[in-house]
């Protein structure tokens, strides 16, 4: 199974190097020094990796055989995959590849079935569950702990705890106003006297 991991940026420097949009929770395993990668396109590929080396906070990788500042940008927004056995799971008990997540139900916790789930949408402060209804209409679930409350790969299910409003349009809205009709808002009046 093939796992896109890294998307190359601009070159760094002179010397070959380039910098990369990373994409895997885990980077030490996937973009460590003599990982062979696939590209897509293809045909700049594969690339090995020879170093690696952290600079103001982003990756910066150089691939043997890319010595100058020329062919380094010749590799600008190619993506980067490793081949990953598909019984593989990542290290971290709560964390999933992509390909364990598609398809699973997604259900509520009384077992009401939602819809399936066809894609995961990398964001940069959240994922999100693409999940498709019986209806034939899409879903964006946040994959958050507060919402997706347990996933069960034995069961090929996600259990979910929406808020109100996120799988149907009956949003609850929360108001501390009386239902007195005024809508001029708190009172300004104060029983004390000042001096």
């Amino acid at each position: 199974m093939q796992l896109v991991v890294a998307r190359i940026g601009r070159a760094h420097g002179i010397k070959g190097e380039v910098t990369v949009e990373v994409r895997t929770d885990e980077p030490e395993l996937r973009l460590g020094p003599g990982a062979v990668l696939l590209t897509d396109p293809a045909s700049t590929g594969p690339l090995t990796i020879e170093t690696g080396r952290v600079h103001s906070g982003r990756l910066l990788l150089r691939f043997e055989g890319v010595r100058d500042r020329t062919a380094a940008e010749a590799l600008r927004n190619t993506l980067l995959i490793a081949e990953v056995d598909p019984a593989e799971v990542p290290e971290e008990e709560d964390e999933y590849y992509d390909h364990q997540l598609i398809d699973l139900d997604v259900v509520l916790a009384d077992g009401t079935g939602i819809g399936r789930i066809t894609e995961i949408s990398h964001l940069p402060s959240q994922d999100l569950f693409i999940v498709e209804r019986p209806d034939g209409t899409e879903l964006m679930i946040p994959f958050v702990g507060e919402i997706v409350t347990e996933i069960d790969l034995e069961e090929q299910r996600a259990v979910i705890d929406p808020p109100p409003g996120l799988i149907d349009d009956r949003a609850e809205i929360a108001s501390s106003r009386e239902e007195s009709g005024d809508e001029s808002g708190p009172s300004e009046e104060s029983g004390e006297e000042r001096a």
